[in-house]
Formats: C-alpha cells, structure tokens, sequence
C-alpha cells in the first residue's frame, strides 16, 4: 500500500500506483507459495531404489529448491521412483525442472519413473518437457 500511495504521490497517475502495487503483491506472492513444496524421500525394500514424494507448487521460485531437493550422487542407485500425486507444476521453468532431474539421473544410468501428475501438469510436460521424449532426449544428451 505504501508503494501504491508513494508512486502515486511522486508520479500524479493512479494507473502506475495500481501497477507497482499489484506487481509487489506478485512477487511476495509467489515467494510465499514458492516455500510450500516438499519433497521427501519415501521408504523402499531395496537399497537400489530410491522414492520421493513431491508435495506442493512448482513454479519458478521453487523450481531450484526442486532440483537440488534430490540425491544424485549415490552410485548404488539404479532406479528412482518420483510421486507427483501431491504436486502441482504451474510454467515452463517447473517442467524444466523436471526435465533436468530425470535427465540428471538418466545420465548417470539411472532408470526413472515419474508418475501422478495431474491433467494441468501432464499438458504442461506433453507440450515443454523433453524427458518423456525419446527423441528430445537424444538432442540434449548429445550436446
């Protein structure tokens, strides 16, 4: 409101106040739902299975902590399981997001499965992600 009230006063047109309050909310918005993501390890039988649990929004102020939430570096993995069932992701930079982790374990000779995405988020993957494509998938490695 301050902001509102000072871009006003300095500038003299209500439309820019609107504008620059608006746009404020915006971001403290999206910082505030951008801490709400979760994702947990979930318990498996084999030491060779890892499992997560993803709950919450992935947007563009969570896609990093999305990333490094996940281990990469354990060399007795040789299959990954990640629950999407509790997640939402809402833009392009959560699909990448996605993508990279898949890749980043696919590299390594790591098998994945990503299941439980919503209708909402299963568009978003079908039209930007590249993980689910064979094809794409050979395009990126080879760079």
């Amino acid at each position: 409101m301050l902001v509102t009230v000072s871009v006003v006063v300095y500038t003299h047109n209500l439309a820019l106040g609107v504008f620059a309050g608006v746009l404020l909310a915006a971001l403290f918005f999206a910082n505030k739902i951008g801490r709400y993501m979760l994702i947990k390890p979930l318990p498996t039988e084999n030491d060779s299975v890892l499992a997560y649990g993803v709950i919450g929004q992935v947007f563009f102020a969570s896609s990093d902590d999305f990333i490094n939430s996940f281990t990469y570096d354990n060399p007795a993995v040789k299959q990954v399981s990640i629950d999407l069932t509790h997640a939402h992701f809402w833009d392009v930079t959560g699909i990448a997001a996605l993508d990279k982790v898949v890749l980043k374990y696919r590299k390594a000779g790591v098998e994945v499965e990503v299941f439980g995405l919503n209708e909402a988020s299963q568009t978003l993957v079908d039209k930007f992600g590249v993980h689910d494509k064979s094809e794409d998938v050979d395009i990126v490695f080879n760079h």
